[in-house]
């Protein structure tokens, strides 16, 4: 972990089927944002996709986490080398308030608070349908947050597929059934 982390990065439940994650990075806030909005940073630590910020407006996020780090590590069997998932801007307060329909989920959305020279980026992924997608999904934000604290701090990245399979043990132990 580094050290613009906060002690404890991990997500918890703040209702029975919604995670909360948060993480403190470098700022400024703008910087930070752009890292969420821009096609090109995000998918340096999440997923490409081109996204006009307007309310309502559809846009195609791409992941392809084997590109996130240098080796990526083993995939996981039934893991697709690329995902593609059709969303929509659901809220919007730039530079401080994304949300976004995820699937068959209640959606996600990220917030951004200035912290002095840091910022505090908190994600609630809502209405996650069963306890295998809340645990994918809680390591795959703890990891990709990890990606993104290491890439905005210019800090070596983090093996993604190995640190997510030692985080999806972790969160196996840390969210009950």
């Amino acid at each position: 972990m580094n050290h613009f982390s906060p002690a404890n990065n991990y997500g918890v439940l703040t209702e029975p089927a919604t995670l909360t994650i948060q993480r403190l990075l470098p700022g400024p806030i703008e910087r930070v944002w752009a890292y969420l909005t821009d096609s090109n940073l995000r998918k340096q630590w999440l997923a490409a996709g081109d996204m006009t910020l307007l309310l309502g407006a559809p846009f195609e996020l791409v992941w392809r986490n084997d590109e996130l780090s240098n080796p990526p590590g083993q995939r996981p069997e039934g893991f697709p080398a690329e995902h593609r998932l059709q969303s929509e801007i659901t809220e919007l307060d730039a530079p401080h308030t994304l949300g976004i329909s995820w699937g068959n989920t209640g959606g996600v959305t990220f917030t951004l608070q200035a912290q002095g020279d840091k910022v505090l980026l908190s994600i609630v992924h809502r209405r996650l349908p069963d306890r295998s997608t809340t645990l994918n999904v809680s390591a795959g934000w703890h990891m990709h947050l990890d990606v993104l604290a290491a890439t905005l701090a210019q800090q070596a990245v983090p093996q993604f597929w190995s640190g997510w399979l030692a985080l999806k043990q972790e969160y196996t132990q840390r969210i009950p059934e």
